[in-house]
C-alpha cells in the first residue's frame, strides 16, 4: 500500500482533465490581462531594441543614427572607411594643409571608393574567400590610416 501512494504522489503528469482546466482558466484570464500585459510587452520589446542598437553602434564607433548605413558582416570595415573618410575630409579643409595633403586627401578618397565596392562585393563570396577579401581589405584600411595618422601629426 505504501508503494501505490508513492507512486500516485509522484505522478503529476498532465492529464485531460487537467489540460481541459488550463485551457478553461486561460480562455477567461488571457482576454482580461491582455489589454494589460501586452502595452507593457510591446514598450519591453522596444527598449531591448534601442539598448542593441546602441550597443552595435558602440562597437562600430558611430553614431546610432547613423548604423543603419553599416550592415552586413562587413559592417565594422564599412564604418572604419566613414571614419577615415571624414578625417580625410578634415584634413583637406584644415588650414594646415599643404599641397601635398589635399593631393593624398583626394588619392585616398579614391582608394577608399574602391576598398567600399570591394567590402560590398565580398558580401556575396563564400566564407572563406570573403575572409580573405576582409584581411586585405583591413590591411589596405590600416596602411591609409597610418599615412593619414602622420599627416596629421599625431
Amino acid at each position: 500500500m505504501a508503494r501505490r501512494k508513492t507512486r500516485e504522489s509522484e505522478d503529476t503528469g498532465l492529464t485531460p482533465k487537467k489540460a481541459r482546466n488550463a485551457v478553461s482558466v486561460a480562455k477567461i484570464v488571457v482576454p482580461a490581462v491582455a489589454p494589460v500585459l501586452l502595452p507593457v510587452a510591446v514598450r519591453a520589446a522596444g527598449a531591448v531594441r534601442e539598448a542593441y542598437d546602441r550597443y552595435q553602434a558602440r562597437r562600430l564607433g558611430v553614431p546610432v543614427e547613423r548604423l543603419s548605413e553599416f550592415t552586413g558582416r562587413g559592417a565594422g570595415l564599412l564604418a572604419r572607411i566613414a571614419g577615415v573618410s571624414e578625417a580625410l575630409d578634415e584634413l583637406r579643409k584644415s588650414e594646415r594643409a599643404t599641397e601635398d595633403d589635399r593631393r593624398f586627401a583626394a588619392r585616398a578618397h579614391g582608394d577608399l571608393e574602391q576598398l567600399t565596392a570591394a567590402v560590398h562585393a565580398a558580401e556575396r563570396m563564400p566564407s572563406s574567400r570573403r575572409r580573405s577579401a576582409h584581411h586585405a581589405i583591413r590591411d589596405e584600411l590600416e596602411t591609409l590610416e597610418s599615412q593619414l595618422l602622420k599627416r596629421l601629426g599625431v
